[in-house]
């Protein structure tokens, strides 16, 4: 049965090379953070999102949900920039709050910047399984294997890290042990719960990383991989569909403008 965070179907952006799609997002990061230009970023952030609904290969429901968090993460990133900026075309002021339109529209660029990077980012963590990620990297960006299997070596660990602290807790209480407050309660919990999980987190990392030289993962000699990476028809797909997007959104910002701003930081 498919866990909560599989995907329920493979788009072309999951079966894109995991490299392509980690060089894209990389740009995609540059231009939404150089871009000071309102209707562009407005353009983005929507372009973006339907994207993230469209290759998501995730139910429409919980895309939902998570764009619905973007609102707080709009409101969270704007708001600041909003109500304590500096400006001469004052609107309201109250004590250090004081909201101008010039720091109301650079709020709400800031807000939409947030929005687009946010969309870009899942977009790709959505799409790519960290191992494959690992293996393209090493295969297609020749990133040393004792480097990228430390990395799946150490997401693989941090369940268990889990695990063990659970395990902790629960012996602790069947033990009748108390839980103190204030600075006592937390030099206790250091002592109860850190030194241990500690000092089995460096037995473990030990015990794997014998067990990795032993089996060649330091990268000497030639390798074989079980999960090859090669590029597809679907990496031209892929990039063509993100080009496309971002001219897109350039498109309908210059024609169907909503702000008419054509730099945030003249403004």
């Amino acid at each position: 049965m498919k866990g909560v965070f599989a995907p329920s179907y493979r788009t072309w952006m999951h079966r894109a090379n995991p490299v392509l799609k980690l060089g894209g997002s990389i740009l995609l990061f540059f231009l939404a953070l150089f871009t000071h230009r309102p209707d562009f970023m407005l353009y983005q952030a929507v372009v973006f999102i339907l994207l993230l609904f469209w290759q998501s290969g995730y139910a429409f429901w919980k895309i939902l949900l998570v764009v619905l968090s973007f609102i707080l993460v709009f409101i969270s990133s704007s708001s600041t920039m909003m109500l304590f900026g500096k400006g001469e075309a004052l609107w309201w002021e109250w004590g250090l709050i004081r909201i101008t339109e010039e720091s109301f529209y650079r709020g709400i660029h800031i807000g939409l910047k947030s929005v687009t990077l946010a969309a870009e980012g899942l977009l790709f963590v959505l799409t790519t399984p960290s191992v494959g990620l690992f293996y393209a990297l090493m295969q297609n960006a020749k990133l040393p294997p004792k480097f990228a299997y430390s990395f799946m070596a150490s997401i693989r660990l941090l369940p268990m890290v889990w695990e063990e602290l659970l395990i902790r807790r629960n012996a602790l209480r069947i033990r009748g042990g108390q839980r103190l407050r204030g600075p006592r309660g937390w030099v206790a919990a250091i002592r109860l719960y850190a030194v241990p999980l500690l000092s089995q987190s460096i037995r473990r990392a030990h015990r794997v990383a014998v067990a990795m030289e032993s089996k060649a993962f330091d990268g000497k000699g030639g390798r074989t991989y079980y999960y090859p990476s090669v590029f597809t028809k679907f990496d031209l797909l892929i990039a063509a569909l993100l080009l496309g997007a971002v001219s897109l959104a350039l498109l309908l910002g210059g024609t169907l403008p909503v702000f008419s701003i054509a730099d945030i930081r003249n403004y």
